[in-house]
């Protein structure tokens, strides 16, 4: 049925923006109360469309006309799958906020008004079902983003520095939406040709029947797209360049809801709209999983400077979720919106200690910072949870999602499946490796370091409840994701039946 606060759930950021920009004319701290308001709302609007009992199909919808030429509209839909998003949205915006409370001290209004126009643009990539509005929410999360890092970011000893990090962001960004237009417009055009039709309507598009070779090509050009952003090798190269300058709110919501939008994007869009061809390319980009899961935990391992060594973690995270996309099977897609929420939990708590951290010693490098645990009060037991939430410990909400994804993915792929394990076993070695390299050996000064003070402990604390909720009972989010779920599984298995790609 119309549900007129739909559009709510992204115009409340947007004015929630644009007040903050002239309330920091007013009171320098009234930007950062604005942007938080505006969070809170959306998450109160999310948790009031919720149903009473899982259900499938759209739990709301909004449509309104927009360019009736072209057939574009306002169309605003949300499932179980978007309802998590855009939850997780909501949080990951109020912690960003949280978090950048004492870092970010000038231009406080202009920084949460980026942050929110940002927040706008995620939460419209989870709730657009029309692609034209889908793109250009996809391309609004880009522009807040570039000047968050070019105007707040860290400039790091001997690197190229903040700019050269946002550009190279940007023109990743730019260069990969691009390649989804062509993909898009190719669809529409596609269905035209068959019905006389002119359209971006996402649910009028699952019908389009496409030629096999052209299908391909357009599948090809929505997962390059995703695969840019998700960061997937070897699209990755932007990613530890933003983060290692970024503010600590900007890195939490890159790796929190940026790198989510993609795992989103292949789930409603590649899967659903291309099913034979996402069976036809399921092996290479199970085998692109694999080789992001190794590669990220290699390479985080090697890094001396925190933000990069977390980076890595996350592009290791996140080929575990492109294994379990193309796994097709219930289980696996389950345990991929497992990880996607308690990852963004687990990884975005560790860029908070990050900037925690740098407050406390003016630097992110690793070789500085030996001796904490005798130096720094409270902070150093969080760390280590965070640490063991990264490698997946039992009990927290890493560890099912992995087992989810592994578990499905082998029935499909025995071979991908046992050789992406390695990634727990360099998960748990960059994860030692941090703890060692922070909190143990000699310290580097006897000074004592200023213990955390509420609001850090609260951030810390929401994010660490989350996670041990969903490693101890996360029955909820399968069941929130169930519908959603089935729908995308019933869409792919029209084809041939899943075990039939791989030789396993």
């Amino acid at each position: 049925m119309p549900n007129t606060l739909l559009p709510w759930l992204i115009f409340i950021p947007l004015l929630a923006g644009v007040l903050s920009w002239l309330s920091g004319r007013i009171h320098a701290q009234a930007p950062r109360w604005v942007a938080l308001a505006g969070m809170v709302a959306v998450a109160v609007i999310v948790c009031s469309l919720w149903p009473a009992a899982p259900q499938t199909g759209w739990w709301s919808e909004f449509q309104a006309p927009w360019i009736p030429g072209w057939g574009i509209s306002f169309h605003l839909a949300l499932d179980g799958l978007s309802a998590l998003m855009v939850l997780l949205a909501a949080l990951l915006g109020v912690i960003a906020v949280l978090a950048s409370w004492k870092e970010v001290q000038s231009g406080v209004g202009l920084f949460h008004l980026h942050l929110s126009l940002m927040l706008a643009g995620v939460i419209g990539v989870f709730l657009a079902v029309d692609l034209f509005l889908f793109f250009i929410c996809w391309e609004i999360m880009l522009l807040p983003m570039y000047f968050l890092i070019t105007l707040w970011g860290h400039e790091a000893q001997g690197g190229r520095g903040r700019f050269h990090a946002a550009t190279k962001f940007f023109i990743y960004g730019q260069a990969s939406g691009l390649l989804m237009l062509l993909a898009i417009v190719g669809l529409a055009f596609a269905n035209f040709a068959a019905t006389r039709v002119v359209t971006f309507d996402y649910e009028m598009l699952l019908q389009t029947q496409l030629n096999p070779v052209v299908g391909f090509v357009l599948m090809l050009g929505f997962f390059i797209a995703f695969a840019v952003k998700l960061p997937a090798v070897p699209f990755h190269g932007w990613l530890a360049d933003a983060h290692m300058h970024a503010p600590t709110g900007a890195s939490v919501d890159i790796t929190g809801l940026l790198l989510k939008t993609s795992a989103y994007g292949i789930l409603r869009f590649c899967l659903p709209l291309f099913p034979e061809a996402s069976q036809q390319f399921a092996e290479t980009a199970m085998i692109i999983g694999v080789a992001s899961v190794i590669y990220g935990g290699v390479l985080a391992f090697g890094q001396t400077h925190l933000k990069r060594l977390v980076a890595y973690t996350s592009i290791s995270h996140m080929g575990f979720i492109l294994i379990g996309i193309y796994a097709f099977n219930a289980v696996a897609l389950q345990g991929v919106v497992v990880m996607m929420v308690a990852g963004a939990l687990s990884t975005a708590g560790l860029f908070v200690l990050c900037g925690q951290l740098y407050e406390r010693l003016g630097t992110f490098d690793t070789r500085e910072m030996g001796g904490l645990w005798t130096r720094l009060p409270t902070l150093p037991p969080i760390v280590l949870f965070f640490a063991a939430a990264t490698l997946g410990l039992p009990g927290l909400g890493n560890f099912v999602g992995e087992f989810l994804v592994l578990m499905g993915a082998y029935k499909v792929a025995p071979v991908l499946t046992a050789i992406s394990t390695l990634g727990m076993v360099l998960a748990a070695v960059f994860a030692l490796a941090l703890v060692h390299r922070t909190l143990y050996g000699p310290a580097t000064s006897d000074a004592q370091l200023a213990a955390p003070v509420a609001r850090e402990q609260l951030v810390l604390l929401v994010m660490m409840a989350g996670l041990l909720l969903i490693g101890l009972y996360p029955q909820p989010l399968l069941d929130a994701s169930a519908g959603a779920i089935t729908q995308i599984q019933q869409a792919v298995s029209t084809t041939t039946a899943n075990a039939a790609h791989f030789g396993g």
